[in-house]
Parts: structure tokens; C-alpha cells; sequence
């Protein structure tokens, strides 16, 4: 065999084609693996002191066993089972137990009775309550902001004080001392669920990891450093009440920093998704099993995700620092019927409960929070076994560096390079002294210095299209076939930059193609890493982290490339070595050329001197150019599709005539010095990091945004995010992608093909991916009229398909409006199957049911003696129903409710007034006393008001000041019994399996009485 044949990483197409081809299947396949596949649960199942997996899964089985939500019954057996639950658990690690249903402040015998270093103390807190208030949206009409909403809660939160070792001997909280100075950690999650999902991973997963972790820090040998406060809170679905209950609990002075339990899909792994600072996240970072990335916590920065969880009211209300984990798919299961133990497993309790026992060893055992700061973090996991954590102005520096140093770098080696004369590159032609003038010899240094823009265009330009297309043709394909999307885009992407950039090098074949690639790449990059810089100083984004890495590897490689330059001839030795003057004794030292293939010299005559008119013998014309056709069938070409060339020179230019000049298909004569595997190692710089990296974030962002449409996000966005990051994923590629053979290229036509027609063609909805939409069902207790509403996409007839297989539909008129609430959708209403949430009597034969309505809820409203004008005194209740609201045509100005406390941290009303008053109770069927005001004087009146109504008699007469009108109403959220509300029960039963239920606000059905004051 001959020695070049032995080479099986030259840079010739099929080792290009096998080599890259494999490291892109290896490490894709291992993100796929890490990204679906959750780490196994141990066999065992007592796996750590305290930590029981059987024990785990049955007590998820019981809090997952029906819906939960704050305004139900089955909430309050929730409720008293935890308490069960955690004093068996308790009783079983210690005997000193504290355990305090409700006096833990007022009781002077309770004080008395405590019993120092308790190691536990529970509270069950049922005094605590809470007013606060939301701003409003800013308007549509001018730049001003819509009126917000106020909310009354009364909590029912349970509480565990787990005393740490540093933590002293004082039950402060009983005396209205201040907490130790070094403060404690707060693990928390809600066991409310949604009125229409069981709350399995929202957040069932979450309150049994606090049961395990009560347990196992509890258990001999385990006391934490610092104490441990476990909260579990009732209300987190409504409003994020219970943490803001919570905020009134001498308890909550305690922590400094907190662990946030959360979920938004159904099973896989819980993934750490926010955090405030790097010192935190440290704590994070000692799991074994990592899931995480920066860029979740830059998109509930911006707003790009709208929704929220406890952690809003424990950094922003309560000024801890801490963690958001969660798990976070599928979202199509969020808040329906299967979020329940059906569709997680063990695994997944394990990963969220072991990730959280090491967090919280990590935040209790260390000074954080001590002085209430932290520094801004850039964090990401890899493969799902390695933390990478630092801070953001760490992540800067590197920018800046990166920036400075990368293109100094770059023009100090193109510098040697001239001073050295091997920079060929921007080179066309070196002038050399023959005779008495100077002949220039052609260097073709500027081929190929163009090639890359129009292979990247094209295949960029396809991808990008076809987001468009989709969005236009089957916008929610992506819904349930996300990879058949990436599939359509890869492969598009990668032919099309095939096609062009082996058509570009077939017809201007060069050796610098790699090196101007990888140039071109650098200079695109050095622009995007100065914006990415930009953001990280100015507004603190730190997920631009990938991109500072990509950009590194880049440079790497350009540097590679462009030191293999030096292993060039000289420009003035290459062009003596061809003059015409040696020519000729290269000719005569024909005989004894290595090979019978292509002469240098005469490839070099032909190509420099072409305005000469001589007439080549017939052995010289057929010899090869670089300009000679590829498919000469005299080519002799060998396994590396080099020919050699002749090595045939005058003595004192002449190298070593042992060693073979090989020279790629029409490539510059030159060129045969180039190391033919240096582009492996260029290709493993340019690739490993930016596929894990951009690979990771795929991965999570496709997970994350495919199913958001349904919740009213943008649809295009999904699609333009996965053409953008398939772009970067196959980057690394491109300047070795002239080298692919056309096989793999080609099969991937045939993937893009099928792709193509399936994601135009199919059906974007499954029974596994479910199209979710919103019910409520509104009712007018002084008429009698119900009306069923279902909220859902605007795009395509897919709402309307539900909506018309009830059969109650059948022959009403259907009104599809767009929704006020939900940005994005549509809101589709028909009159309703009457509801049944409060018990009544039978109607008497021929009277309707909806006349028993009126007793359902109770309203009184009327100005007070005060001497305040604006101001009225609102009684309401309603039946089988502890949440009420009282809703206003016009903004008031204050309100209180009686027995209601107060918190300076928290404003009453918004600053623009609030049109909504939002009211719960932990007691059912409880009269709320609400004393309101409001601003105005007569000539504030709504225009809609006619002057022969009251209140335009009122204001003509100028005697009183306006009034106050609104409606009061009452939610029932309590679907667990068929047959309470038929309209819900009706779309369960006669929907399409294609299509999911979840619920649109608070109540499922909300009654209303209209007052006036």
C-alpha cells in the first residue's frame, strides 16, 4: 500500500464525511439521552437516612387522588392528611415534638409550655392574612396603565421549623425577639392544585419531597447547620396567595435564602430554571444529577415567559435569595387532567427530592444570605452530571478579552506570516526578477475568499423560509411533532450548504476554502459577541453565555487554520521554483519524476503564461491544470484524491525529490505542503462546545415553547427559534462541508422531502398532545342566564370543532370573540347546561331551575355615616363558596376588609385604583364586610349614565356625590363530583381527544348580582 493511503484522517472526503458525521451522532445522541432519559431511581428504597421512595409514591397517590384547589372541600382533607402526615413522621424521629394548630402567638399557656431545642416545631397557621394589590396592564390606548386589582386572603399555610445546630436555645418567635442573625434556609411548595388537574408535578411531587426532606433532617445526624423552615402553602394557583400569607407569619423573618418547588408539566426531570446569584446556585451545583440553564432565568427577566411563581413574592415582597426548580414538560399536560401519578414516576420524585436535599445542605451549611447581596450569575449544566457556575461580570470579562485579544491575535500571526512571505492568503500574484524585468507569478490567493457567504446565505435563507412556511400553512405542527421540525430544518440546512459549497469548489477549487470559512465565521461572530457584551453589562442578561464560548472555539480554530500557513513555502521561493527559467531543466529532469501524473512546472507554464501563442506537443497537452476538468478520464488520482505533482527543479531551489507533492483535485500547486490533518483538530475545536452547548439549549427551548401557543405565545416563535439555532448547529460544519461526499447529504434530501410533506400536511394535534383550552362558565343570579365559555386559538377551526361536537351546541349560535384576558386567543360562548354547585331544593313542576339562582349568593351595599362621601359599606357571602369577588365600573381609591391586618410592604390599592377586589377565605360560606372608597366628584359620572337616571338626577342637582356600581360574585371551583357542573362534565365526555380542558380563571363557575350604591 502506498504511504498516503494509510491516512485515514486526511482531509479528503470520506474520512471528513465518516469523522464529522460521527461526533455530531455521538454527541447529539448523548444530549437526547440526558434530555429525555431521567436518571434512575435507586433500587433501593430507603437510598438515604430518612428517605423512603414507597413511602414517597403513596403519599402521592393520595394528594394526586382528586382535584385540590383552594375554593374546595377536598383542599381543607388535603390540608388535615399533611398535618397527619408530618406529626407520624415527626413522632417517629423525635419525641420532642412542638406542634401548634393555631395559637402560636396569643396563647401565654403555649408560651410557657414550649420546650427549648425543640428539633421541630410545626405550625398550623390559620390567623394569618393578607392584602395586597397588582398594578395594572399598561393601556392600549395611550401610555398610561389600566386600573389593577386588590386581593383579601386569609391563609392556611403549615409550617415546619427545623432547628439548626447553630441556631440557639430561643423560640423567638414566641416573644417577638428578632431571629438569629445568621438567619435559615426555606424550602417551599403549594399543595393547592388547579380546579381541573390533580396537581401530581403542580406541585404534588413537590410537598412529598418536603414530607421526605421534614424527615431526613430530622433523623439522627442530619440537624442541618442552619434551621430549615418547610413551608407548604395553600393558594399559590390563585394568586400566589399563600406565599404572601406567609409573609405575616413571625417565621418568615427567618430565612435568608429559599428553595422553590414548582411544576409545570408532567414528569421528566426538574430542571433549576432561576436563581438570584451565583452563591446560591453553588449551593445548586453540588447535586448529583444538574439540569439547568441561565437562559430560563433571562426569559421570566424579560417577560418572554408570563407566568409566575412563589419565588416573585420571596425575592421581590421578602427579599430572600434563592432557587426556582421545576419540572417543565410537557406543557400540554400543565394544569389538565393528567398532570396526575399516571404520568410520573419515581425517577422523577427521586431527581426533584435528591436535588433538593443537596441544595439545601448546600444554602444551610454555608454563610449565604448573611448580607443580603449576591452577584449576578451565568450557570448551565452539562449532560446533565456537571455544574458550570460563575458570575456574569466574569462572563464579561471574557467578552471583552475575547474581543480584544482574539482579532489582535489573529493580525500579529498574519503579520509573521507576511514577514515571512507564507501569507498567501489575499495574495494574487508575486513578482519575481527575471532579467532586466520583474514577471509576476499568479498565487490564486484570493480564491475561494468568497465561497462561504454564498454556501451560508442560501442554506440560512431555507431554514428561515421554511419557519415562515409553517407559520403560514400548519402553524401548530410543532405542537406535537417537534423533532419532525428540527428534522425538516437540519437537513434542509445542511444539503442546501452542501449543494453550494460543492458546486462553489468545483468550479474554484482552493486550498484556502477552510481558512476563509473559518475567517468569515470569525468576523460574523466578533459582531454578535460585541451586542452580547452590550446586554451583559447594560441590562445583565447573562444567556449569551453559549455564544461567548462559540465564539472562543471559533477563534481557536481560525488560529489553527492560519498557522498551517507556516508550513508553506515562501511566496519568492514557491514563484522561483516555477519561474520560466527553471522550467526548462524542469522539463529535461522529466525522466526522473516521482510520478507519471501532472507536472508542476508545466501546470505552472500553462497557468502563468497563457498569452503566450506556443503550440504544446501532444504529450503536454494532456497534462492537468487547475483549471482542468475533474472528470479526465486519463486522472490519476490516488485513495486521498491528491495527485502528485513534480518535484523536478534547478539545484538551488530544488527540496527533497523522495517526498511526493500531493495536491488536491485543482487546488493551488502550492498548497502541497498543507498538513492534511490539522482539519480534524480544527473541526473538534469549532464543534464539541458549540453542539453541547446550542444543543442543550435546544433542547430545553423546544420543550419549553412548543406547546406555548395554546396559552396565547407566539406561534412563529417556535419555528424561527428552531431555524436560528439549527443554523448554529451545523455552523461547525461548514468549512469542512466542501470535503462531504454526497451520500449523507442526499439521504438527508430524502428526510427533508418526507419532513416537508408531513409538516404541511398533518394533523397538529394528538391524544398525547393534547390542544388545551380554557373553561369558565359565567352566570347572572338576577336573570338566570348562564353562558358557557371555552377559550383557544384564533388560527384554524380547531375551537370550533370542540365547541360544535358538544351537544348542547347544537343549534345556538355561537359567539367567538377575542379574549380580554388571554392575549392571543379567542374566546368562543354559547348558552351553557345549568350548573349545580349549590344544593337546592327541587323546582316546582314547570319552573325553570335557574329561579333558585338569586339564593346562591347575598349582597348588600350602601354609603356609611362617615364623613367621608365616597365611601360604602359592601356585605357579601355566597353558598358552598369561600372565595367571592366584587368587581367596579369605576377604579376605587382604598378599601379594607373587617378583621383584615395590614403590611406596609404591601400597597391596599394599585396606584392607578382597582377595578377588582378578589376575596378568600379559609371559612366557607363567610360574610365579607368590605368598606370601600373612591374618588369623583358630579361631573365624573359615566357618560353612559342618562340624565333621567338617579344618578343624573343626582348630578344635576349636585347634592350628592357620584356612586359606585358594580357586580358581586361568587366562584365555585369544585369539580370532583360529576354531575355539579354538567356544562364542564359535558366537554370532558364529548371532546375531541385531540383536545385538553383546563380552567380560565379562578372559579369554574362564577355567579353574579349587580349593585349599586
Amino acid at each position: 500500500m502506498k504511504p498516503h493511503l494509510s491516512n485515514p484522517i486526511a482531509f479528503t472526503p470520506l474520512p471528513v464525511t465518516i469523522i464529522s458525521s460521527l461526533i455530531y451522532a455521538a454527541l447529539i445522541t448523548a444530549l437526547l439521552v440526558t434530555h429525555l432519559i431521567v436518571p434512575s431511581a435507586p433500587s433501593n428504597p430507603t437510598p438515604t437516612a430518612g428517605v423512603n421512595l414507597t413511602e414517597a409514591w403513596q403519599d402521592l397517590q393520595f394528594i394526586s387522588g382528586a382535584f385540590h384547589p383552594y375554593n374546595s372541600r377536598r383542599n381543607d382533607e388535603t390540608r388535615d392528611w399533611l398535618l397527619r402526615r408530618i406529626e407520624r413522621i415527626l413522632a417517629s424521629n423525635t419525641r420532642r415534638l412542638l406542634f401548634d394548630r393555631s395559637k402560636y402567638l396569643h396563647d401565654s399557656q403555649f408560651r410557657a409550655s414550649v420546650a427549648r431545642q425543640s428539633p421541630a416545631v410545626v405550625f398550623s397557621d390559620v390567623i394569618s392574612n393578607v392584602t395586597f394589590s397588582r398594578e395594572g396592564k399598561k393601556s392600549s390606548s395611550d401610555s398610561g396603565k389600566e386600573s389593577g386589582l386588590s386581593v383579601y386572603f386569609e391563609g392556611t399555610n403549615i409550617i415546619v421549623y427545623i432547628r439548626g445546630s447553630e441556631d440557639g436555645d430561643e423560640d423567638w418567635w414566641l416573644t417577638g425577639q428578632e431571629p438569629p442573625s445568621k438567619g435559615g434556609v426555606l424550602v417551599n411548595a403549594h399543595y393547592d392544585s388547579v380546579s381541573t388537574g390533580y396537581g401530581a408535578t403542580d406541585t404534588g411531587v413537590g410537598v412529598i419531597s418536603i414530607l421526605q426532606i421534614i424527615k431526613h433532617f430530622t433523623t439522627e445526624g442530619h440537624k442541618p447547620k442552619r434551621g430549615i423552615v418547610a413551608l407548604l402553602n395553600n393558594g399559590e394557583e390563585d394568586f400566589l396567595n399563600g406565599a404572601r400569607a406567609f409573609s405575616q407569619h413571625p417565621m418568615s423573618k427567618f430565612p435568608r435564602t429559599f428553595l422553590n418547588l414548582e411544576g409545570a408539566g408532567a414528569g421528566g426531570r426538574a430542571a433549576m430554571f432561576r436563581s438570584t446569584d451565583t452563591e446560591v446556585t453553588r449551593a445548586y451545583q453540588k447535586s448529583k444529577y444538574p439540569f439547568a440553564s441561565v437562559l430560563s432565568g433571562d426569559a421570566f427577566k424579560r417577560g418572554i415567559i408570563r407566568s409566575e411563581t412563589d419565588y416573585l413574592v420571596f425575592t421581590e415582597n421578602l427579599g430572600f435569595r434563592g432557587l426556582d426548580l421545576a419540572f417543565y414538560g410537557p406543557r400540554a399536560r400543565y394544569h389538565t387532567d393528567r398532570d396526575d401519578a399516571r404520568h410520573t414516576d419515581v425517577d422523577s420524585i427521586w431527581h426533584m427530592l435528591s436535588t433538593s436535599i443537596s441544595t439545601l445542605e448546600g444554602l444551610s451549611s454555608g454563610d449565604i444570605g448573611n448580607d443580603g447581596k449576591g452577584t449576578d450569575a451565568v450557570w448551565f449544566d452539562l449532560f446533565g452530571r456537571v455544574m458550570a457556575v460563575f458570575r456574569l461580570q466574569t462572563l464579561f470579562a471574557l467578552s471583552v478579552a475575547l474581543l480584544v485579544a482574539a482579532p489582535l491575535t489573529l493580525v500579529v500571526i498574519g503579520a509573521i506570516l507576511y514577514r515571512v512571505d507564507k501569507l498567501y492568503i489575499f495574495s494574487r500574484k508575486k513578482a519575481i526578477q527575471g532579467g532586466e524585468e520583474e514577471q509576476p507569478v499568479s498565487l490564486h490567493g484570493w480564491k475561494g475568499a468568497f465561497q462561504y457567504p454564498v454556501l451560508v446565505v442560501p442554506a440560512s435563507a431555507a431554514v428561515i423560509g421554511l419557519a415562515f412556511l409553517l407559520t403560514k400553512v400548519n402553524p401548530f405542527v410543532v405542537y406535537s411533532s417537534p423533532y419532525a421540525v428540527w428534522s425538516m430544518m437540519l437537513s434542509a440546512w445542511l444539503f442546501v450548504a452542501w449543494f453550494f459549497a460543492c458546486s462553489l469548489d468545483y468550479l474554484r477549487p482552493s486550498a484556502l476554502t477552510r481558512l476563509y470559512s473559518l475567517l468569515w465565521l470569525f468576523a460574523i461572530s466578533w459582531i454578535i459577541l460585541v451586542a452580547v457584551a452590550v446586554v451583559e453589562r447594560r441590562q445583565h442578561i447573562a444567556g449569551g453565555y453559549f455564544l461567548v464560548f462559540y465564539f472562543a472555539t471559533i477563534f481557536l480554530a481560525t488560529l489553527t487554520a492560519l498557522s498551517e500557513l507556516f508550513r508553506l513555502p515562501a511566496k519568492s521561493e514557491y514563484a522561483e521554483e516555477i519561474s520560466p527559467s527553471n522550467i526548462g531543466e524542469a522539463r529535461s529532469h522529466r525522466s526522473q519524476s516521482i510520478s507519471s501524473g501532472p507536472r508542476l512546472a508545466q501546470a505552472s507554464e500553462e497557468q502563468q503564461r497563457p498569452e503566450e501563442n506556443e503550440q504544446p506537443n501532444a504529450e503536454e497537452d494532456e497534462e492537468a491544470t487547475e483549471r482542468t476538468s475533474l472528470l479526465r478520464n486519463d486522472r490519476h488520482t490516488t485513495f486521498a484524491h491528491y495527485h502528485q505533482q513534480d518535484t523536478a527543479a534547478p539545484a538551488e531551489h530544488a527540496l527533497d525529490e523522495g517526498k511526493e507533492r500531493k495536491v488536491y483535485l485543482g487546488e493551488q500547486a502550492w498548497s502541497w505542503s498543507l498538513p492534511t490533518w490539522l482539519w480534524l483538530l480544527e473541526f473538534l475545536l469549532l464543534s464539541v462546545v458549540p453542539i453541547v452547548l446550542v444543543g442543550q439549549i435546544s433542547l430545553l427551548l423546544t420543550s419549553s415553547i412548543h406547546q406555548t401557543s395554546a396559552d396565547g405565545s407566539s406561534i412563529f416563535l417556535p419555528y424561527i427559534a428552531t431555524a436560528g439555532l439549527s443554523i448554529l448547529l451545523l455552523v461547525p460544519i461548514s468549512p469542512f462541508i466542501h470535503r462531504y461526499t454526497y451520500h449523507i447529504p442526499n439521504f438527508l434530501l430524502l428526510i427533508f422531502i418526507g419532513t416537508l410533506i408531513y409538516n404541511l400536511l398533518a394533523f397538529p394535534f394528538s391524544s398525547n398532545n393534547r390542544l388545551k383550552v380554557y373553561f369558565d362558565q359565567q352566570v347572572d343570579l338576577d336573570t338566570g342566564v348562564n353562558t358557557v365559555s371555552l377559550t383557544g386559538i384564533k388560527s384554524g377551526p380547531y375551537l370550533h370543532d370542540i365547541v360544535t361536537s358538544l351537544p348542547s351546541t347544537i343549534g345556538q349560535d355561537i359567539s367567538c370573540v377575542d379574549s380580554k384576558t388571554r392575549q392571543g386567543l379567542q374566546v368562543c360562548s354559547w348558552h351553557g347546561l345549568p350548573p349545580k354547585v349549590v344544593p337546592t331544593p327541587p323546582p316546582a313542576l314547570g319552573i325553570p331551575p335557574q329561579f333558585g339562582y338569586a339564593d346562591w349568593l347575598s349582597v348588600e351595599a350602601a354609603r356609611t355615616n362617615s364623613t367621608t362621601p365616597n365611601e360604602a359599606l359592601i356585605t357579601l357571602s355566597g353558598k358552598e363558596s369561600r372565595a367571592c369577588k366584587l368587581v367596579f365600573d369605576t377604579p376605587i381609591s382604598d378599601f379594607s376588609v373587617a378583621g383584615a391586618g395590614q403590611d406596609a410592604r404591601f400597597d391596599r390599592v394599585a396606584k392607578e385604583g382597582s377595578k377588582e377586589i378578589r376575596l378568600w377565605s379559609r371559612t366557607w360560606e363567610k360574610p365579607w364586610r368590605v368598606r370601600v372608597r373612591w374618588d369623583g366628584d358630579a361631573s365624573s359620572f359615566p357618560p353612559s349614565l342618562s340624565s333621567s337616571s338617579s344618578y343624573g338626577l343626582k348630578k344635576q342637582q349636585g347634592k350628592r356625590s357620584p356612586g359606585l356600581n358594580g357586580r358581586a360574585i361568587c366562584l365555585w371551583s369544585d369539580a370532583n363530583d360529576s354531575g355539579v357542573i354538567p356544562a364542564l362534565d359535558e366537554v370532558w365526555k364529548y371532546a375531541p381527544v385531540w383536545a385538553a380542558v383546563s380552567k380560565n380563571a379562578d372559579g369554574l363557575v362564577e355567579g353574579s348580582k349587580v349593585f349599586l350604591v
